[in-house]
């Protein structure tokens, strides 16, 4: 298993201008330490797990000029799977989904997901449709397969099994996520993008 900030490290040095949506709570926690241009973040759905790989599939379709990288979670995966199908039967060129599988529920205190260690994410996503799909649970491989796995035509999938960072403190006891607030983030992105946003 692959520690969550060592992937942060590595894919930052390949990220570019692309937009990053980053959930789960590795991507919480840590991404932003590692972006550079956080107006090109557009996480922010922290409570809505399952949300993300739509969302990232909106914002690929809308923005096909646009490199969209997912960082998504096991959890939140498995809540929306129809997701897998539904990417790849639009086929966005521009997406990549990076799925960080720690097995668990690392939000509300490990408890394992369904058969944790016997799901194949990218075989399933492989068999939803989507033209490449990759596993990692090695640093080093990761590394040396990245810049191919960039410049693969979308929609890539790619499984990383990190370790788990496990939350045992009561919700209400717990210190905040670094977030900015959703409107926040939507305004920030589209400002990046020369997007008119709706007037009130």
């Amino acid at each position: 298993m692959i520690e969550a900030t060592d992937v942060f490290e590595l894919f930052r040095k390949h990220r570019g201008d692309a937009i990053v949506m980053a959930g789960g709570l590795s991507g919480y926690r840590h991404w932003h330490e590692y972006s550079s241009t956080p107006g090109r973040d557009a996480g922010g759905f922290v409570h809505t797990m399952g949300a993300l790989s739509p969302a990232a599939l909106g914002v690929a379709l809308a923005q096909p000029d646009e490199r969209v990288v997912l960082f998504d979670s096991e959890g939140a995966l498995l809540m929306n799977l129809g997701s897998l199908a539904t990417i790849a039967d639009q086929g966005p060129a521009n997406l990549y989904h990076f799925l960080l599988d720690n097995e668990g529920y690392a939000t509300t205190g490990g408890q394992p997901v369904p058969s944790a260690q016997d799901i194949d994410y990218a075989g399933m996503a492989r068999d939803a449709g989507y033209p490449a799909a990759y596993s990692f649970d090695n640093l080093e491989d990761l590394a040396t397969s990245l810049p191919e796995i960039l410049a693969t035509p979308g929609p890539v999938f790619v499984t990383i099994k990190v370790i788990p960072e496990i939350e045992n403190t009561p919700i209400g006891l717990r210190d905040p996520l670094p977030m900015r607030p959703f409107g926040q983030i939507i305004q920030e992105l589209q400002q990046e993008l020369g997007v008119r946003g709706r007037s009130s």
